[in-house]
């Protein structure tokens, strides 16, 4: 049973439950989302694996989790990048967003700590979370958003858009 932090509107825990239940009974609680970018501007995807519990076989940032029960949020999101992806580099955290969306049955209703980093090379990818991954230029997964959004996660949806403009980033228009 896995553990996750369940917390208040300020992202302050108060509490703690299993991780299937809290997204079945929609509580709000603490997660992380990592988007690894190249050199060339790029953005490493993630295609999750279909046996996810959720949103399994759909396109997604380069790594999501929770933390853990003590575990802070910067080192929830470089222990995961390293266990979906096989990447250690330096993450940076650009904000924090608060989201709340219906998934299946599930609901996702997250405090998303979003964290940005750089990396070239090819990830090793862990083939219980991840069924594969690319490199993609960001005004074309921007596009395909539009075009095809089922065939991404809900936060990746969400997050993607307000991270680039945070960002400003140049081959996005």
């Amino acid at each position: 049973m896995t553990k996750i932090i369940l917390v208040n509107k300020k992202d302050r825990r108060i509490g703690v439950g299993e991780k299937l239940k809290v997204h079945k009974e929609g509580k709000l609680h603490r997660a992380i989302s990592v988007f690894i970018f190249n050199k060339k501007g790029e953005i490493l995807l993630q295609k999750r694996s279909k046996r996810k519990y959720h949103s399994g076989g759909l396109w997604s940032n380069t790594c999501c989790s929770h933390p853990r029960p003590g575990e802070s949020v910067f080192l929830a999101a470089k222990r995961r990048l390293k266990e979906e992806m096989g990447i250690e580099t330096k993450l940076k955290k650009v904000f924090k967003i608060h989201y709340m969306a219906k998934v299946g049955n599930l609901i996702e209703n997250e405090i998303d700590h979003v964290f940005v980093g750089y990396f070239d090379g090819n990830p090793k990818i862990n083939k219980r979370e991840a069924e594969d991954f690319c490199w993609e230029k960001v005004e074309k997964v921007l596009k395909d958003l539009k075009v095809n959004p089922q065939k991404y996660t809900i936060w990746f949806k969400i997050i993607l858009p307000r991270l680039i403009k945070k960002l400003k980033l140049k081959n996005a228009k």
